[in-house]
């Protein structure tokens, strides 16, 4: 078993990424919920939002109380992100789409891992629930191909329209 305070400080960190991937994930449906992607972006930014919720469980059920403070650092990160320089002043890029799915699918993949560490320490913690956790680590996986899917259709409709605009225009500057 880690010392309690390695696994505090552990689950609390994957608590910040997924604080962070669940306002990613609601402002990806917000901004593009209405497009080809929307109907699996609504279910993806759902599942995130549900696997945080489990990860507090978790906590709660190991006894390992959610520092606020990295909470909320992680959420004020997450916005302060939304105001990095996309060469455009009050539209938002082409691309964001293309790095909005590329941060959850890092997110995901980071998620995954907790999940797998966690169930390495299940057979020696009964704290632990093997199969709640399989299904976690198994619902990741799904969310990564989701991710993947997602990525590559957009990048090939991304694409596939910048290489129709003339090289001057706007739109092929502004990767």
């Amino acid at each position: 078993m880690p010392a309690p305070r390695l696994l505090g400080v552990y689950l609390n960190d994957h608590l910040a990424g997924a604080t962070v991937g669940a306002e990613l994930g609601h402002r990806t449906v917000q901004e593009h919920g209405d497009t080809a992607y929307g109907n699996e972006l609504r279910n993806l930014a759902t599942e995130i939002a549900q696997d945080r919720r489990a990860l507090l469980r978790i906590m709660g059920e190991v006894d390992v109380p959610a520092r606020r403070y990295k909470v909320y650092g992680a959420w004020l990160g997450e916005k302060l992100g939304r105001a990095k320089p996309n060469g455009r002043l009050l539209r938002r890029s082409g691309l964001t789409l293309l790095i909005e799915l590329e941060a959850l699918r890092s997110g995901v993949a980071g998620k995954a891992l907790l999940w797998r560490a966690l169930l390495t320490m299940a057979g020696d913690d009964p704290r632990f629930d093997r199969d709640r956790l399989e299904e976690l680590r198994q619902r990741a996986d799904r969310q990564t191909q989701t991710l993947d899917s997602l990525h590559t259709r957009a990048a090939a409709g991304l694409l596939a329209a910048s290489e129709r605009q003339p090289s001057g225009s706007s739109a092929a500057r502004s990767g």
